[in-house]
This record gives C-alpha cells, structure tokens and sequence, in this order.
C-alpha cells in the first residue's frame, strides 16, 4: 500500500508557488547565453590582437586595448558564475519545495530563502554585466 501521499490541493499549491522561480531560471538561462556570446566575442578579439602583435608593428591604441579586453573577461567569468549559481539555487529550491510538500513539512521559510538568495546572485550577475558593458562602451573598438 502507499504511504501518506499530500493531497492534490496541496501539491497544486506547490506546483503554483513554482511558477516564479520556473521563470527566474528562464531568466538565468537566457543570461547565460548572452554572457557567453559576449565572452566568446572578447575572447576572439583577444586573440586577434595578440596575433597581430606577433606579426610586427601595432598601434599603441590597439595595444592598449588587451587590458580593457581582459578586465571585460574578468567581468563576464564572474556575471556567468553568479548566474550559474543563482539557477543552481533556483533549481535546490525547486526541488526542496516538492520534497518537503511530498514528506507534508512546511517549506516556505527555507524555499523563501533559496529564492532570496538565487535572486541576489541574479541581480549580482546582472550588476558585473553591467560593468562590462560600460567598459565596452567607455572606448569605441579601433578595428572596424
């Protein structure tokens, strides 16, 4: 025989307590593939001017630009890992709101605080890409 299952009720609760952290993850996700277009992006321009380096003479401008160029990359590594960590956190709380409806024990401090915190690391992600996208705009590239 089965055990004590919850009802459905309260398994709909859950499920429609769900829904915003179902879309915050939709969020992180579409964040993450903006980030990593972005440091593929630096990435090929990093690479473009160490070679162009190699082969002879660069304008000091060009040259200048590997710095900003690596600070950039820098700032996209850490947007990507808060990102990751903030859909890390969405899906613990997912699953923890389930779990916890499953056994009938009362979940919604600790699926609160999982989403507290999964929003702040989303908020920080979003705060580093926006410093990336400052310094990106703070000198216009010097290749066309």
């Amino acid at each position: 025989m089965l055990p004590n299952l919850p009802s459905v009720s309260h398994l709909s609760v859950v499920i429609t307590q769900a829904a915003a952290p179902a879309f915050l993850l939709g969020a992180v996700v579409g964040l993450i593939s903006v980030l990593i277009n972005r440091l593929e992006r630096i990435l090929d321009r990093s690479r473009m001017l160490n070679g162009l380096q190699k082969d002879g003479a660069v304008a000091p401008e060009l040259r200048a630009d590997l710095p900003r160029l690596e600070e950039r990359a820098a700032l996209i590594n850490s947007a990507i890992f808060l990102a990751i960590s903030s859909g890390v956190s969405t899906i613990l709380l997912m699953a923890l709101a389930f779990g916890l409806a499953f056994a009938e024990l009362p979940h919604e401090r600790g699926v609160a605080l999982l989403f507290i915190g999964a929003v702040g690391l989303f908020g920080a992600s979003l705060t580093q890409f926006l410093r990336e996208v400052r310094i990106a705009l703070r000198n216009t590239d010097h290749l066309r």
